[in-house]
């Protein structure tokens, strides 16, 4: 049984940075495209960024330039490094799987706590 445990949120000053990390267990880690994928308040959850086996990122326009996904397949761990911290980036943030073609969900069929990040003006 999947299970992913997010962690690294908190708050921050607008122009922060947070490094987000998501160990995954329960999975043949390295065959599986992951994404970060954030939840604000009264909104829907969305994919934000996503990289594939082979390392290919991709991103939502509202994040490009700003933040950075990447994995280690020997730890199992997926990160999020956000620069420029806007406070609409406020949000819970979770990893799970992601599509292996384009930029697209595909997640496991349970979600980890997920990690709040608060960006204040």
């Amino acid at each position: 049984q999947v299970q992913l445990v997010e962690s690294g949120g908190g708050l921050v000053q607008a122009g922060g940075s947070l490094r987000l990390s998501c160990l995954a267990s329960g999975i043949r880690f390295n065959i599986y495209a992951m994404g970060w994928y954030r939840q604000a308040s009264g909104k829907q959850r969305e994919l934000v960024a996503s990289i594939t086996t082979s390392g290919r990122t991709m991103y939502v326009d509202s994040v490009k330039g700003r933040f950075t996904i990447s994995r280690d397949n020997v730890k199992n761990t997926v990160y999020l490094e956000m620069n420029s911290l806007k406070p609409e980036d406020t949000a819970v943030y979770y990893c799970n799987a992601a599509s292996l073609v384009g930029f697209g969900s595909a997640t496991f069929g349970s979600w980890g706590q997920g990690t709040q990040v608060t960006v204040s003006s």
